[in-house]
């Protein structure tokens, strides 16, 4: 029962980051578009302004709670070595690591990153996990 209710927030939790990079990736870009710099600054921050009170905490309880999940389904190391499933499970959890790492010192510890300044990357992290956890299942 714990991993069922852990594995339902992990889900919630990665939805509201995964939604927030796919309104801003593919929806909020085309705002300059139609508005000027200004109204765009505006409408941007506007948004941002609850963003930055949800999303964040949203990335370290989808991190963590997907620690805990690994820690439970990971299982024990073969003979043969990893099996499929372990290695995609492994990569989920890098990528996944990689995006609360970043996500953690830019919010909360202001340390900017110096390459990938944009949300394109943890967009295509984000799509990468969902297709891999699609993937993880099939032997």
């Amino acid at each position: 029962m714990t991993y069922l209710i852990i594995h339902t927030i992990h889900l919630f939790a990665a939805f509201i980051y995964g939604g927030f990079l796919i309104v801003d990736n593919l929806f909020l870009v085309h705002i300059k578009e139609a508005f000027s710099a200004e109204e765009h600054t505006k409408i941007r921050e506007s948004f941002m302004k609850y963003v930055r009170k949800v999303v964040p905490p949203s990335l370290i309880v989808a991190v963590v709670t997907g620690l805990y999940l690994i820690s439970q389904i990971y299982g024990p190391i073969g003979k043969e070595g990893l099996s499929t499933f372990q290695m995609i499970l492994g990569l989920k959890a890098f990528l996944g690591i990689w995006l609360g790492l970043r996500g953690g010192l830019q919010v909360y510890f202001k340390i900017q990153p110096f390459v990938f300044k944009s949300h394109v990357l943890p967009f295509a992290f984000v799509i990468t996990i969902i297709f891999l956890s699609q993937f993880m299942w099939i032997q």
